[in-house]
């Protein structure tokens, strides 16, 4: 007892610290964004989902296949929330559909290199901030690059591409399909893509220095031995002497992923998972993130010492590019606006002249029908006064015929009546004297 109290009373605490640490870094979760890059049809998918035990493509859509391949490469991210034994993962994936699938592959990395820039601004944005807040980080920390077992080499396209992507990002080669060389094939391709590797001077991932940690050093320098890594990836279970695997079966025999006298799959899980993954976040961080600050930073002070082969500008005068970019932009809208204006009036009076000679036609048709109608009633007029002149002719020569027929008749008739006269005069003596 009273040495356990001497043991307590010479005992500080901060050896807690990294359980501090631990707890600390277990509730804030972790972040990891992982790039793929290759052509098509090299099993990019299948090896994500077989190094995470999971589909994390399950909502992709496959499209036919005169559809399939993309004019130009295009950047796909999809972002996965992974839990294992209470420890959270925010798992970003970055795709590069249509990558090298085209004829003339000059430019097929530029939208890659704007995406990790574009992180990395995004990142540093968010650190320069008055009042910062915790953002996530979407930085690129791992490349995985898949290359073609053709067992000739590097073609040109590789390094080129991993040329321009080393100093931004950790780029881990990967010998995609493995499978389809023997043991001895897949050494000397090895061996050939670490000889042009050097040659070129690209910077692939290299595993840290862990000083006087024998186990660190062993594990490192295994892994070291197996680059690049010649990888199969496979998401079914088969049954292979009496027990299950995941691999592949062929008829010469079985693939099982994870054994590694087959492939080199168990420990680029293990070195991307368990062991270095955290290695590959700090060097992200210290190495390739301070690298493209520095450039950034320095170029504003003195852009003569802005970092050779960074696209980073100076802030004033990307400032100044952007403003020419916003004016030019709304003086192209203007533009577009008046023609857009002037096209709406050109159509506006367009339809007015259209009306106008449309109203001027109806209004002559017009016109000529009341012409017509006027001469119509003129001809009608003239036909009614020469009928009326015609008859106002004959009724007169009738009232002349007629009084020409009375006055004979009247003078026929003056001797009948003073016959009759005479007569009735005879008639009434004789009644008289009778």
């Amino acid at each position: 007892m009273a040495g356990a109290a001497k043991e307590m009373e010479n005992y500080v605490g901060f050896a807690n610290l990294p359980n501090q640490v631990f707890r600390k870094a277990v509730q804030r979760g972790f972040e990891f964004t992982l790039m793929v890059v290759g052509q098509s049809g090299l099993g990019k998918s299948t090896l994500l989902n077989s190094l995470f035990l999971c589909d994390l493509y399950c909502d992709a859509v496959y499209p036919p296949p005169e559809q399939r391949l993309p004019s130009t490469t295009k950047v796909q991210s999809s972002t996965v929330e992974l839990s294992e034994g209470g420890v959270r993962l925010r798992l970003t994936l970055v795709d590069t559909p249509g990558f090298g699938d085209n004829v003339d592959n000059s430019n097929c990395v530029k939208p890659i290199i704007q995406h990790i820039d574009e992180q990395f601004e995004d990142y540093l944005n968010a650190q320069s901030e008055i009042k910062r807040v915790k953002a996530p980080d979407s930085r690129v920390h791992a490349c995985l690059y898949f290359i073609q077992p053709t067992g000739h080499g590097l073609k040109a396209l590789d390094i080129s591409v991993m040329k321009e992507l080393h100093e931004k990002v950790n780029v881990i080669p990967l010998v995609a399909k493995s499978d389809t060389l023997t043991h001895e094939e897949c050494a000397a391709f090895k061996k050939r893509i670490l000889e042009e590797i050097e040659a070129h001077g690209i910077k692939v991932y290299s595993f840290p220095n862990c000083g006087e940690d024998d186990e660190e050093v062993a594990l490192n320098r295994q892994m070291t031995d197996r680059m690049p890594f010649a990888v199969v990836g496979s998401n079914t279970t088969i049954t292979a002497g009496g027990k299950k695997i995941r691999g592949r079966k062929y008829p010469w025999g079985v693939i099982d992923v994870e054994n590694l006298d087959h492939c080199d799959f168990s420990a680029l899980r293990n070195m991307l998972i368990r062991t270095h993954m955290q290695d590959l976040i700090d060097t992200t961080d210290h190495v390739h993130f301070e690298a493209y600050r520095y450039g950034k930073l320095s170029s504003a002070v003195n852009p003569s010492l802005q970092v050779k082969g960074s696209e980073s500008r100076n802030p004033l005068t990307q400032f100044e590019e952007e403003k020419k970019e916003h004016e030019s932009k709304m003086l192209r809208m203007q533009e577009e606006m008046e023609q857009v204006f002037e096209m709406k009036v050109m159509e506006k009076k367009q339809k007015l002249k259209d009306s106008e000679a449309d109203l001027q036609k109806r209004k002559d048709a017009m016109q000529a029908n009341i012409e017509k109608q006027q001469r119509e009633l003129d001809e009608r007029r003239r036909q009614f006064n020469e009928d009326k002149a015609e008859f106002e002719a004959q009724q007169r020569k009738y009232e002349q015929e007629r009084e020409a027929l009375a006055s004979v008749q009247k003078e026929k008739s003056l001797p009948l009546t003073a016959k009759m006269s005479k007569e009735s005069k005879k008639k009434d003596k004789k009644g008289i004297f009778s």
